[in-house]
């Protein structure tokens, strides 16, 4: 069935979640929504929040002392005691696997000295990345007063830190094999998002579940370079309603290749040369009525100094969607030029950095 065809004749799926939404990955376009904006409670899925910061802190690999009492809280578990030695990184398979209470307040002592420090630069992060309807309070996602966020927003968050190399990695292992303990010994660690196992291109990414939140759930699935992201909160049958979410979204968009081919030449002041520029093939996730509304800049200087090197990035070819720049392509030379290398003054220099756009 052709894609405007398919997604005309696929009606939106009815979910059993009070709050829904299903996002593209990459353009963060909306493509499934149901009472998206109304803040909830949202369990343990707080902990892509508290993972990310993690990664971002660095030293994932330092061993250290788990903080003794960051590590007496209730409900699920890695398996932390008193006295036992840990790394970020096996903090980082506690936390988005067995979705570890103790593991995400571990981690949050280890980056900012203390769960009070660490939950104000959640909410910190969360302004940065325009979260504009999400409010921690804690790093584990246990309920308490003034903690939630809204479905759009945790899509938003989940969609980013999948762009993270490492949180990618971590969320998607069905299991993983981490070392910890005084001293420390192996022991293996399970997944519990069964969208893994279930779903057909399922990469990750958070269970979570309170009594007072109820089932949440945020997965994200790949296929045929279309990257997706769901989340339901307060939901009788999450798992259904992901896959119905996810195959809807297959749907509606589909991977359509950029036009990177740029034939613009650069001059190489001083030589008399100049070199072409090209960018790798890219292809970009849309509904067949977003392609009509792609725009394309394409932004090179018209001189560079010094000599260029085959492969140096000179500029690049933003993709635009609705004024919005949803891809960036790096415009690299074709070719190498020697330069007597001269030191350009201040104008020229200028003039260098800025270039001429077309």
């Amino acid at each position: 069935v052709p894609a405007a065809r398919a997604a005309s004749v696929c009606p939106p799926p009815q979910v059993s979640a009070a709050c829904a939404a299903l996002i593209d990955g990459r353009t963060g376009q909306t493509l499934y929504e149901k009472d998206a904006d109304r803040r909830a409670l949202i369990a343990s899925t707080t902990k892509i929040m508290t993972a990310l910061l993690t990664i971002e802190a660095g030293g994932l690999d330092r061993e250290f002392t788990v903080d003794p009492l960051a590590i007496l809280v209730e409900g699920t578990s890695m398996g932390l005691r008193e006295g036992d030695r840990v790394s970020r990184r096996d903090l980082l398979y506690g936390i988005l696997l067995p979705s570890g209470n103790d593991a995400a307040n571990a981690a949050a002592v280890s980056v900012s000295g203390s769960i009070g420090a660490f939950v104000e630069l959640m909410n910190s992060r969360a302004q940065e990345l325009g979260l504009s309807n999400t409010h921690f309070v804690t790093p584990s996602g246990l309920d308490a007063d003034g903690h939630y966020t809204t479905a759009r927003d945790l899509a938003k968050l989940a969609a980013f830190a999948m762009k993270n190399e490492v949180f990618r990695e971590v969320a998607a292992c069905k299991s993983a094999e981490v070392e910890f303990g005084n001293p420390p010994y192996k022991r293996t660690l399970y997944n519990s998002n069964k969208m893994l196992r279930r779903y057909d291109g399922a990469i990750g990414v958070k269970t979570g579940f309170t009594d007072n939140a109820r089932r949440c759930l945020v997965s994200a699935a790949e296929r045929g370079g279309v990257t997706l992201v769901a989340v339901t909160l307060n939901a009788g049958d999450d798992w259904n309603d992901h896959a119905k979410m996810l195959d809807y979204g297959f749907t509606k968009v589909k991977a359509y290749p950029l036009e990177t081919s740029c034939t613009n030449r650069v001059a190489v002041a001083g030589t008399g040369q100049s070199v072409g520029v090209y960018a790798q093939a890219r292809t970009l996730a849309l509904t067949p009525e977003q392609r009509t509304r792609i725009a394309r800049e394409v932004y090179l200087p018209g001189f560079v100094y010094g000599s260029v090197g085959r492969g140096d990035r000179l500029g690049e070819i933003r993709f635009l969607l609705d004024g919005k720049v949803v891809c960036a392509c790096p415009l690299l030379a074709d070719s190498a030029v020697e330069a007597d290398d001269p030191e350009p003054g201040f104008f020229a220099t200028v003039l260098s950095k800025l270039g001429i756009y077309v």
